[in-house]
């Protein structure tokens, strides 16, 4: 069983002309509202992909009996949540420009209750965006543990940040907060990839690289038409994480995750588009010409 904690949250996807800069505007050209949450996008991903999974999240009074809720009951995923009355389940505004770079601004809501509440131990987990102390204690206590800071990087002090990365099993980011993390914590790439026994770290159209015993393999990016890039690093991560219950090789699971993505921003919203295990072999036996899956 894989335990994915975080946030479950309601998407407002806009298209935009331009990012606006500091106290500029900018055109809506297309809105849309999805389902989403970086926990819940992961734990969809999995089970669309066969895995067992149970999602840890915080929702609010507006959730039960939601059109939300129904679908991941349909699409097999657990949950285990904390339902905040009075509260927002968290919402997501993303907005994107024509050349796909992204800002965020993301209501909490329900997610407030994960400061004041203590986790289990989980046997295996992946922390996605959560409060920062919660998932030191996730951390403190799990077996294998993967770490996504996504978002909610900003939410973090140094201190936090270096003791989830001390002790879990993989760390998963995007390029820009691994550089924010090396900032915040006055450490070099080097250093940081010393400091977890597994990263893998993604670059958009660039790929992902997988760093583990002091070595670096890049794993190419899949070309397809880009529609939304919101949900591709949830997409790599349920692949990834699938994989790896299955005891592939992280290298092969890196592809996985490739691939996942892959189908995942060429359809607007993030569980959207979910490849199932049988899509996602045939497009990588496609695209890395193999049948080790």
């Amino acid at each position: 069983m894989i335990h994915i904690v975080g946030h479950t949250a309601v998407d407002h996807i806009s298209r935009v002309s331009a990012l606006p800069a500091k106290n500029g505007s900018s055109t809506i050209l297309h809105r849309k509202v999805l389902f989403g949450g970086g926990a819940a996008n992961i734990a969809t991903g999995i089970a669309r992909l066969g895995g067992e999974v149970t999602l840890v999240s915080a929702v609010g009074s507006d959730f039960p009996g939601s059109a939300y809720e129904t679908w991941l009951k349909e699409n097999g995923v657990n949950t285990k949540f904390y339902t905040v009355s009075g509260k927002n389940t968290p919402t997501a505004f993303m907005f994107t420009d024509p050349l796909g770079d992204q800002i965020t601004f993301f209501e909490w809501g329900a997610s407030e209750i994960f400061k004041v509440s203590d986790p289990p131990a989980f046997p295996f987990v992946h922390m996605a965006t959560a409060d920062p102390e919660f998932n030191v204690k996730v951390a403190e206590n799990a077996g294998f543990s993967s770490f996504d800071p996504g978002q909610d990087l900003h939410r973090y002090s140094a201190e936090q940040l270096y003791s989830i990365i001390s002790k879990i099993s993989l760390l998963f980011a995007n390029q820009h907060e691994v550089e924010s993390m090396c900032r915040m914590m006055d450490l070099s790439l080097d250093d940081l990839t010393t400091i977890v026994p597994m990263a893998v770290f993604t670059s958009g159209a660039d790929g992902s690289t997988l760093y583990q015993e002091g070595k670096s393999i890049h794993i190419p990016a899949i070309p397809v038409r880009l529609a939304d890039p919101t949900g591709a690093g949830d997409a790599y991560r349920a692949g990834f994480l699938t994989a790896y219950t299955k005891g592939l090789p992280p290298v092969v699971c890196c592809r996985i995750g490739t691939v996942t993505a892959s189908y995942a921003v060429e359809v607007e919203g993030c569980q959207t588009n979910l490849a199932d295990w049988n899509d996602m072999k045939v497009r990588y036996e496609q695209f890395f010409g193999s049948t080790d899956v």
